[in-house]
């Protein structure tokens, strides 16, 4: 028997690692012995402990995110594999490829009363990519053989377009300590060679190609739409492709579009505010829109396509049906950055640029400098944040971005840069939850890295520090502290004052410094911008982790959100009011 569990456990392990996997995020339990210690005795894979299991898979979340490749999760029986729901629905979303490993009681325990024995099976239900329930171990060769493929396959389903979760159940019987030495994996290996699974790029054929580009170049209002799409070389390809179609892009912040040393004129990063005003925006209607990755955090822009039916929406999308506007009237399924190369292999560049798209460069223009000059220059305001930390970040480093008011301030606030930064965030399911373990997974292979996060969303996963602490790992949250739930404030509902502050803003009035400094972090509270550029520059310069708290006021930053965008759309109104009532590019 131990021979059995000992080869069998080998077996997967190798075929994991022989399939690409290398990290491992390991939480402590029983039933999981034979899999931690495997993987923790072979040679080629790092693994994390993690002890709080929904803590732990946003973790593996963060690091698969970050590494663009499957990062195995393993954790006992029972509710221990529950706690990893949250984290795999995110993954499913956002196209994050994860391995997750459960152990199980054997067969004849289950449904029995056998204690931490729920119902495995299917567990994730839809979230998970493929299912497998395994064998239970045995030493014979052909199923050794099975257990290297069943590795080599849940690696390949997960890493495979569209990327996503797998789960692989792995029930096991006791004895569960097992003897992983020099000669088991000398055995596992001789016994068959983990499959090679190889897969390509999606193209599109040349006549569908063709077509596309047809339909691109017979309009005279055009723009491309990026979304979240964090893929090598896609950057390049896209704005070479807007520069030669003359088709302006408005650029999300986790399209990895505005940031870096590629061309950014036709890059258009204040859209948000510029599509605020609804008379405004009606003036701007485009006849194609071109999107890629996923639909952008930007509300009035979904408005605006959903609004507009004349608008012709082509989404490209290898391995989805992301169109929540419902209104796509194609879907291209393809990688992104290959058809790119294809339209551009075929493409008429145009002979000089467009009253259309100068006006949009325009535009982009006018709304930036009104933002950046009417910033507060004293006064603590959340937008400024990321202005400030575009100036303070050093080339390569990543930030980490929380959902809620966050992402919507890098959306207004993070401008174009050529400093290369990476963006990301957890946008597959947005929820508040898990982003500090994300983050601090990310970190493993993102450095420097630096964190923008609220208050209620820290709180949340607060014990997800423990990474930090056990890991010695390097990272800066700037902790955008206004006492609750600032983005309600923006919403309908704050305008009924009896309940909001109950049902909504939740004020929590928590100090966090104790919290921080149990986790062996350094904690400040910065006064003055001065104060908050000095931390951050320390905390970059140091290393370990930092919490640098900004305290702002939930009702003056609703109020100089809408401050701002007023402005904004008052001297875009007034620039195309001297255009003329007829639209130049008519």
């Amino acid at each position: 028997m131990t021979n059995a569990l000992s080869w069998y456990v080998a077996a997967f392990v190798d075929g994991l690692v022989q399939a690409g996997v290398t990290e491992a995020v390991i939480s402590p339990g029983s039933r999981s012995t034979p899999l931690a210690m495997a993987m923790a005795a072979h040679s080629g894979l790092h693994f994390s402990m993690h002890i709080d299991e929904r803590s732990a898979a946003f973790f593996a979340l963060g690091m698969a995110k970050a590494k663009q490749r499957p990062v195995a999760l393993v954790c006992t029986s029972g509710t221990a594999a529950a706690n990893y729901l949250p984290a795999i629905v995110e993954a499913y979303y956002s196209r994050v490829p994860l391995v997750v490993l459960t152990a199980d009681r054997p067969h004849e325990l289950r449904d029995v009363g056998a204690p931490q024995a729920i119902d495995q099976l299917h567990l994730y239900g839809r979230y998970a990519k493929w299912f497998v329930d395994l064998a239970l171990p045995e030493e014979t060769d052909p199923m050794l053989s099975y257990a290297r493929t069943m590795a080599a396959r849940a690696a390949a389903i997960a890493a495979g377009t569209p990327a996503g979760p797998v789960h692989v159940n792995v029930p096991l019987r006791e004895p569960l300590v097992p003897t992983i030495d020099e000669a088991v994996w000398e055995k596992v290996r001789t016994v068959a060679e983990t499959p090679q699974i190889m897969s390509g790029r999606a193209t599109l054929p040349a006549e569908h190609v063709a077509a596309l580009y047809e339909q691109l170049a017979a309009a005279k209002r055009g723009l491309i739409v990026c979304g979240a799409l964090d893929q090598p070389g896609f950057a390049e390809a896209v704005t070479e492709l807007a520069r030669t179609l003359d088709f302006p892009i408005l650029a999300d912040p986790l399209s990895q579009l505005r940031a870096g040393a590629h061309d950014k004129t036709y890059v258009i990063d204040s859209y948000d505010a510029i599509l605020k005003d609804e008379a405004v925006a009606s003036r701007l209607v485009p006849d194609v829109v071109l999107r890629f990755g996923a639909m952008p955090v930007s509300k009035p822009l979904f408005l605006w396509l959903k609004q507009h039916r004349s608008i012709r929406q082509i989404v490209v999308d290898d391995g989805g049906w992301r169109d929540p506007t419902l209104e796509a009237a194609c879907f291209v399924r393809s990688d992104e950055t290959v058809l790119c190369r294809q339209l551009l292999d075929i493409a008429r560049p145009k002979q000089k640029e467009s009253a259309w798209s100068t006006t949009w460069r325009e535009m982009n223009d006018i709304a930036r400098t009104v933002l950046r000059q009417h910033l507060p220059a004293d006064e603590w305001f959340e937008g400024k944040v990321f202005t400030e930390l575009a100036e303070l970040l050093p080339a390569g480093a990543t930030l980490f971005v929380g959902n809620s008011m966050p992402i919507r301030d890098a959306d207004t606030f993070l401008f174009a840069t050529d400093k290369p930064l990476r963006v990301l965030a957890n946008r597959g399911a947005n929820g508040i939850d898990g982003v500090v373990s994300s983050a601090l997974g990310a970190s493993l292979a993102a450095s420097p890295l630096v964190l923008v996060i609220g208050d209620l969303s820290f709180y949340h996963d607060l014990n997800g520090l423990l990474a930090a602490k056990m890991h010695g790992l390097q990272a800066t949250i700037v902790l955008m502290n206004n006492n609750g739930g600032g983005i309600f404030s923006f919403l309908p509902q704050a305008r009924h004052e009896g309940p909001f502050e109950t049902l909504f803003g939740t004020p929590t009035d928590l100090t966090f410094a104790h919290a921080v400094e149990m986790y062996g972090g350094r904690y400040a509270v910065p006064h003055t911008w001065g104060e908050f550029r000095h931390h951050v520059a320390e905390s970059l310069n140091t290393g370990g982790l930092s919490v640098i708290e900004v305290r702002t006021s939930r009702t003056e930053n609703v109020q100089m959100h809408r401050f701002l965008w007023e402005r904004v759309s008052q001297e875009i109104a007034k620039f195309l009011e001297q255009k003329g009532t007829e639209e130049p590019w008519n």
